[in-house]
């Protein structure tokens, strides 16, 4: 089939089928792992409620736990939101304020430089991967991650950070396309359509830290990825410049090595 312009519609998939399909393989994963449920941090994000959600659906109310935990640069919206879509699940949550041990590293580590924004950013969520696999290995059950198929594909998480996890039931889904089923999900439209922050430092968003917005992101990686096509074609089909699509590529190689196991010398 020739594809003569990518636009969104691409992207549209069997939500039905889709949310079968990831229900079918939370359920398989605990299964598996021999566990007693699942942790999943809540953020107030439309990922994190669309994983919640599933969660529910996968295991039942009473074998997901919440944990809600802001920090420093954390609004009280996305405190207020995650609350609100926990109570919407009927999920037990739990708000731990990771606050305390961040202004507690500041002070142990002899290099801590606040205007680093990225290392002192990246901090936060390595605490709240501690937290998570703590409760996880509290409560005998594993921890579900809410990173979606656009930020693994161009390494937008932090390392040991929201990419510690043990199963990402949303990672083979755009960011279009989970806003998709998190309307299929019935995830209240001012989540679904938020502004998508990761919350790393005041005033972050993450469209403006990657410098391209979500919805030509998406469709630049669906060319060079889905349908493998090079990136004078994609920057046709996408109406956009080479320039954009070939600083994509650049994050996609970047990244490359957070989505690989640490490599390994080969002795004998």
């Amino acid at each position: 089939m020739k594809i003569l312009s990518l636009s969104k519609e691409v992207l549209r998939l069997d939500f039905s089928l889709v949310k079968e399909k990831i229900v079918k393989f939370i359920v398989d994963s605990v299964k598996q792992a021999d566990a007693e449920g699942v942790v999943v941090g809540l953020s107030g994000g439309v990922d994190s409620s669309t994983v919640g959600s599933l969660c529910v659906s996968a295991l039942g109310t009473d074998k997901v736990l919440g944990l809600i935990m802001p920090s420093t640069t954390t609004s009280q919206e996305d405190v207020e939101d995650a609350k609100s879509m926990a109570e919407k699940l009927n999920i037990k949550y739990e708000v731990v304020d990771i606050s305390p041990i961040e202004e507690k590293f500041s002070v142990l580590c002899s290099h801590y430089d606040p205007t680093n924004k990225v290392a002192t950013g990246n901090i936060k969520p390595r605490i709240r991967m501690t937290v998570l696999y703590y409760h996880a290995n509290l409560l005998n059950r594993i921890v579900v991650g809410t990173g979606n198929k656009t930020e693994l594909l161009i390494g937008y998480y932090t390392k040991y950070g929201d990419g510690g996890v043990d199963i990402l039931p949303i990672g083979d889904l755009y960011k279009t396309q989970v806003r998709w089923l998190a309307e299929h999900l019935g995830i209240p439209n001012h989540i679904v359509w938020k502004t998508p922050t990761a919350g790393l430092w005041a005033g972050q968003t993450d469209e403006e830290e990657i410098g391209i917005k979500y919805d030509m992101l998406d469709l630049i990686l669906y060319g060079l990825v889905d349908l493998k096509m090079k990136p004078e074609e994609v920057a046709e089909k996408t109406k956009t410049s080479l320039e954009v699509v070939n600083k994509v590529l650049r994050m996609m190689e970047k990244g490359e090595h957070k989505r690989k196991p640490a490599p390994i010398v080969k002795i004998t």
